[in-house]
């Protein structure tokens, strides 16, 4: 069972990064006018990638404002999603090895 759930929350973790990477080069190429948003599909993604990351994505928002009109926010966020799962590795490898090892 333990197995499972780290499984399950590191897939989603994992997807949550994928995520954030396409929703800002989605961002930057509708900037650009690369692709425009009139068209329905690049709508419908933009506006399903937009309520999937928003929420993780607000309170940092929120706390740093864009910097000379880029939003760094999220390699924020990403730097600490990817912290967060390697806390969840070592966790897991520290209850299924019953060993502990410190991250650094």
């Amino acid at each position: 069972m333990g197995s499972f759930l780290y499984f399950i929350v590191d897939a989603l973790l994992g997807l949550l990064v994928i995520a954030i990477i396409i929703s800002a080069i989605l961002s930057w190429l509708v900037a650009f006018d690369v692709i425009n948003l009139r068209n329905r599909f690049v709508y419908s993604v933009a506006r399903f990638l937009e309520s999937v990351t928003r929420p993780v994505m607000a309170p940092v928002q929120k706390i740093i404002p864009p910097l000379g009109g880029v939003d760094i926010s999220p390699i924020i966020v990403i730097l600490l999603l990817q912290v967060a799962i390697r806390l969840l590795n070592a966790l897991y490898q520290s209850i299924v090895y019953n060993t502990f090892r410190p991250l650094l």
